[in-house]
């Protein structure tokens, strides 16, 4: 069973965080860790890289949404602290993609899928998923892809 090269750059950014006694930090890297070990006990599976990202992706996701509602109920020390989650998760993903090159990969996966309208949309997605993940939103994606099967 061998680590993968981002778990094993968690763990050690965890005992960094230990050492510099870093209390915000080393929570987030825990709960990151954290949800990485729930996933891999329920579903009896090792996390590679790819497994991670999509995890931390999520948890950055969620940090997104509870900022969004703390700002708007006017909690801006619950949103400062969510902020900070965000940052921490962030240096262990991709780094994110333009959007030229969104476009360029949008448009090389319509070739390759040989895709002609909104029905092949699932086609293109399956082709884009794993080279966007983590490094766009998907949302996005998803919204630049119609326009580009639409026309």
């Amino acid at each position: 069973m061998t680590d993968s090269n981002l778990k094993t750059r968690l763990t050690d950014a965890i005992k960094d965080a230990m050492r510099a006694q870093d209390k915000p930090r080393l929570m987030t890297l825990r709960l990151a860790l954290s949800d990485i070990k729930r996933v891999e006990i329920d579903e009896r599976v090792e996390v590679d890289d790819a497994r991670f990202l999509l995890i931390l992706d999520k948890m950055i996701k969620q940090r997104r949404d509870s900022f969004r509602q703390f700002s708007d109920a006017g909690r801006k020390d619950l949103a400062d602290v969510e902020a900070a989650e965000i940052v921490v998760l962030q240096a262990f993903m991709p780094s994110p993609l333009s959007e030229a090159e969104v476009r360029n990969l949008i448009e090389q996966a319509i070739v390759d899928s040989g895709a002609q309208g909104m029905p092949d949309m699932g086609k293109v997605m399956m082709l884009l998923r794993p080279l966007v993940q983590g490094r766009a939103d998907m949302a996005l994606v998803s919204q630049q892809l119609k326009a580009a099967l639409s026309s």
